[in-house]
Order: C-alpha cells, then structure tokens, then sequence
C-alpha cells in the first residue's frame, strides 16, 4: 500500500509567521507615518519663506509692506499657496512696517497640529509642533522638539 504524505505548514509555524509580520508592522507604521508628517510639514516654513521674499521685494519698491494702495505681496491669494497648510500674512500698523506670516497645518493631512509663524525681523517661532503647544521655540521644528 501506498501512504500519503501530507506537505504544508503547521498551525503553528504559521502562528509564528503572522506573529513576526506583526511585529515588524508596528514598528514599521510609526516610522512610515512620522516620515510622511514630515514630508508634509516642510511644506509650511517653505511657502513661508517664499512670501518673505515677496515682502521684502515689495518693500524696496514701496518703503512699506502694504500699507496704501499700492498693496503687497500678502494682497496674494494665500488659499492656493499651499496644499498641507493654510497661510496667513497680516501687515501690522497704520504705515505698514510689519508683518507676521502664519502657516497653520490643514485638518486632513500630517501637517495637521503645526503652526509656525515668521515676522519682517526674520523672527522664527513654532507656536504648536504635533499638536502641542511650543514655548519660546524660536525655530521651525521639523523632526525634533529642540531648535
């Protein structure tokens, strides 16, 4: 008589299997999605930094950063300036010699808990970084929570 011999995995090798996949998945997805917040977070202080160029190009034409008729660079629509954050510019003062550039993360994204702001003195600041409020951050946080 002939006698079959089954092939295959056990239960349990495959138990170890799913086991190991497992535990290489929860160390993997923290990775990938802190990878991907940060990809999007440099997104802000870039678009940013672009608008102060504006600024300070408006400036030398109109020895102001928008006060007037003549307008300035935060007269630009900043809806569309940005996909993973919302820009605001707002020009302090009657005569225009000030302004602050917000860049707070969009609900929806990886950005989402960031807000960075930059002021005509090139001050830097990261007033929230993952969703919690920063004091005295005087740089853009990016990976870490120390300038």
């Amino acid at each position: 008589e002939r006698t079959m011999k089954y092939q295959g995995f056990s239960l349990i090798e495959l138990m170890i299997t799913v086991a190991i996949i497992g535990i290489l998945a929860s160390v993997a997805v923290p990775s990938y999605t802190d990878y991907v917040r940060r990809s999007q977070v440099t997104e802000g202080p870039a678009v940013m930094s672009d608008l102060r160029v504006k600024l300070e190009q408006d400036y030398q034409d109109n020895r102001n950063y928008g006060a007037g008729a003549a307008g300035s660079a935060c007269r630009v629509a900043t809806t569309n300036l940005a996909k993973y954050f919302a820009i605001t510019c707002v020009i302090g003062g009657a005569t225009g010699q000030s302004y602050t550039i917000t860049a707070t993360g969009n609900s929806g994204t990886r950005a989402t808990g960031h807000v960075y702001t930059v002021t005509d003195t090139e001050t830097k600041a990261t007033t929230i970084f993952k969703g919690t409020a920063q004091v005295g951050k005087a740089c853009w946080l990016i990976t870490g929570s120390e300038c």
